[in-house]
């Protein structure tokens, strides 16, 4: 089973996001605060986990969470402000919204820029670490990450019924061949990021033909 903290003694909450990779649509983030020596055997990296066990999970952490959120950044903020930079923005938007306020975060991955929520018109300085491979080691992450993906393919499911050639029900707007074959064929929707190298061969986008 996962850790249940990392912090001891800390209202901790937990941060991922899903989509950083992908080529079209928003980039979503998780910040999930679970009780003080929460057990769930079957929380795990939503990577390892069927479609259907992330669907009931995210039932589960819904319910038992003390707290939880899902922050979303869009693709024409991508595109200014970097996958990184969005990552983390989805991340800092989706602890904004926490109706508890988390003592300490632990966030998967190597990368995180610190966050500072204003209370009474002063920034209060949360401490924060980053764990490589986070959401396999600790359950506040794991559920952070089941959140995010869950969310994040309920959107581009929505968006696959307005544009149904990108294949995005299947390949969530991740670089599948079907997927850089039909942008090659089509051309790009409002959707796409147009910063990243969207047909895989150097060329970064191509105009939107209706």
């Amino acid at each position: 089973m996962l850790e249940s903290h990392y912090y001891e003694g800390k209202i901790e909450a937990g941060c991922d996001e899903a989509g950083r990779g992908c080529l079209a649509g928003s980039v979503y983030a998780a910040a999930v605060i679970l009780p003080d020596g929460y057990e769930n055997e079957l929380l795990n990296d939503s990577k390892q986990l069927t479609e259907k066990r992330r669907y009931e999970l995210r039932e589960i952490i819904e319910r038992d969470a003390v707290a939880w959120a899902v922050g979303i950044v869009t693709p024409e903020e991508i595109d200014k402000i970097n996958i990184l930079n969005a990552s983390i923005l989805a991340m800092h938007r989706a602890l904004d919204q926490l109706k508890v306020r988390p003592e300490a975060i632990i966030v998967d991955g190597n990368r995180f820029k610190p966050y500072r929520p204003v209370v009474d018109g002063s920034p209060v300085n949360i401490p924060h670490t980053t764990i490589v491979k986070g959401d396999g080691k600790y359950m506040a992450i794991a559920a952070a990450s089941i959140l995010a993906k869950t969310y994040r393919d309920d959107y581009m499911n929505q968006l696959a019924e307005e544009y149904p050639q990108y294949d995005w029900r299947s390949n969530k707007g991740y670089p599948t061949k079907k997927h850089r074959e039909a942008i090659r064929q089509y051309g790009t929707t409002p959707y796409h990021r147009m910063s990243y190298n969207l047909l895989g061969d150097g060329q970064l986008s191509l105009e939107f033909e209706d």
